[in-house]
């Protein structure tokens, strides 16, 4: 279990604009790996994810220490998780981490990985048996940081352009799960280094 000053603690109705905010911040940072998703054009409906997962539970915040954060209510991260619920049948009961988060600023402290352990724990408790997630291919330092976790490879997601060109706001969904687990709200590129 990561050791940090940080509280990690659920998210509350409070929570939802710096949440909201953040996602905002890690969206248009997964740009320069090749997300898709657009920060700003999607605040409305991650806004609505972060209220929602908030109510359910499935959002985790972390509250920097002694109140040293610029944003209020002293957020300095954040991770959305949830257990899998379908039709399908499976071997066993899987939980995705979504949207894991760090304030630049707090990175390396070991804030992502206590945010992650509390996001295990929490998906262990509901009954998963296995954890998921997503990374940009790109993103070197978000893999890095999950294979130090234990994290292996499972499926590898293969994409290709239908267009010739750069779409300049880029475009739409290329089928970056908006999930790292969280159905559909956020970029399956994790943003966070411990």
């Amino acid at each position: 279990m990561a050791e940090t000053g940080a509280r990690i603690e659920p998210a509350t109705a409070d929570d939802v604009d710096a949440v909201t905010d953040m996602w905002v911040a890690l969206a248009a940072g997964q740009r320069e790996y090749g997300a898709t998703l657009r920060a700003e054009a999607n605040r409305a409906a991650v806004r609505e994810w972060a209220a929602q997962s908030a109510v359910t539970g499935e959002l985790l915040v972390a509250r920097a220490p002694n109140g040293e954060s610029e944003r209020e209510p002293g957020l300095i991260g954040f991770v959305g998780f949830s257990v899998e619920r379908g039709g399908y049948e499976r071997d066993g009961v899987r939980g995705t981490v979504s949207n894991l988060y760090v304030s630049p600023e707090w990175r390396g402290e070991g804030i992502g990985a206590a945010l992650l352990d509390a996001a295990e724990r929490a998906l262990a408790g509901e009954g998963a048996d296995r954890v998921a997630l997503e990374a940009l291919a790109a993103n070197d330092r978000a893999r890095e940081f999950y294979a130090d976790r234990g994290y292996d490879r499972h499926r590898v997601e293969l994409t290709k352009p239908l267009r010739d060109g750069d779409d300049d706001d880029g475009g739409g969904d290329d089928g970056d799960r908006g999930d790292e687990g969280d159905g559909g709200e956020g970029d399956g590129a994790t943003g966070e280094s411990g």
